[in-house]
């Protein structure tokens, strides 16, 4: 059986939420005092973006997957897994948009003040990446969504059960 691709998606989106809120915090101290200008926070922007595309993606994989661990799996976890994720995909999207708009709209200080919004958005995405995270997990090892695509016992993944022979 094939390997599914949704845990190996997970990862980027789930990681980015944990390092954006400090990473954002900390490009807009630097441009507050003067260490690095506005065009700086593209980098937040960037960041942002990869962190909703990588969220989308995994979000997509994951109703992929779910035909195969239905069987396994109480249809109410599997709807509280993804109701957090879209939860977590509308913050991160909605916190994308606010780190955008701070690039462009007028006045450097309000430029700030929505760079400032986009912190506070970031700690949103944490949260919600958080309960999806363990929602997703529960599946894993409570549910054992997982064993769906387990070997059977003694058989190496994808191939044929070997033989073990005693030493003469």
């Amino acid at each position: 059986m094939n390997s599914p691709l949704h845990p190996v998606l997970v990862h980027l989106p789930l990681g980015l939420a944990v390092i954006m809120p400090l990473i954002s915090a900390g490009v807009l101290l630097a441009w507050f005092k003067g260490w690095l200008n506005a065009r700086a926070w593209a980098v937040v922007v960037l960041l942002q973006l990869a962190l909703a595309v990588g969220g989308f993606a995994a979000m997509q994989s994951g109703e992929r997957d779910e035909d195969n661990v239905e069987r396994v799996v109480p249809e109410s976890a599997m709807e509280a897994h993804e109701k957090a994720a879209q939860v977590f995909i509308w913050i991160a999207t909605a916190t994308l948009a606010l780190s955008a708009a701070a690039l462009v709209v007028p006045g450097e200080k309000f430029k700030q003040g929505v760079a400032l919004a986009t912190v506070a958005g970031t700690l949103g995405v944490l949260g919600a990446g958080y309960v999806t995270g363990k929602k997703g997990g529960e599946l894993v090892y409570s549910h054992n969504a997982a064993s769906v695509y387990a070997a059977p016992a003694g058989a190496p993944a994808g191939g044929k059960v070997l033989e073990h022979r005693d030493a003469d």
